[in-house]
């Protein structure tokens, strides 16, 4: 295990090094002086979302969604009370493809919700459509880690 690792401020985007003997979830960035992780996913643009899944030493996981999309606002919840669960082993990020719709074409993606899971930049797994709480932590908790 490192003895520190890289976290992305979902704030300001500063890099900053976390030690492995300080506590995740109370840490806040060295810049801006937010909680490194506050329970909640973080909405961002291109450049953040890639500053994300290449900069962060944690997976990465993406919601990619729209607003006219139904069972991807039934998934909102689900997805933010999983956030609250599982930080800060994971980072989560919601993508709103039709404000960011260079990163759906990028993905070519053809369903909503689709969740993405990166690590080191690199796409770790993927999963259309909505899933219950417990399928979703099931989920995120198989996937390999690293």
């Amino acid at each position: 295990m490192p003895s520190a690792m890289k976290i992305v401020c979902p704030h300001c985007l500063s890099v900053n090094r976390l030690g492995a003997d300080r506590d995740a979830r109370r840490a806040k960035c060295g810049k801006c002086s937010e909680h490194l992780f506050d329970g909640r996913p973080h909405a961002v643009n291109e450049a953040a979302f890639d500053r994300h899944i290449t900069r962060n030493d944690i997976p990465v996981v993406a919601d990619f969604w729209a607003e006219w999309c139904g069972p991807c606002k039934m998934m909102t919840p689900i997805f933010e009370a999983v956030t609250t669960e599982m930080e800060p082993a994971l980072r989560f990020l919601k993508v709103d493809t039709e404000a960011v719709p260079a990163l759906a074409a990028r993905f070519q993606l053809r369903s909503i919700p689709m969740l993405m899971v990166f690590r080191n930049g690199n796409l770790l797994a993927h999963r259309a459509g909505a899933l219950e709480r417990d399928k979703l932590r099931a989920w995120l908790a198989s996937l390999p880690a690293g």
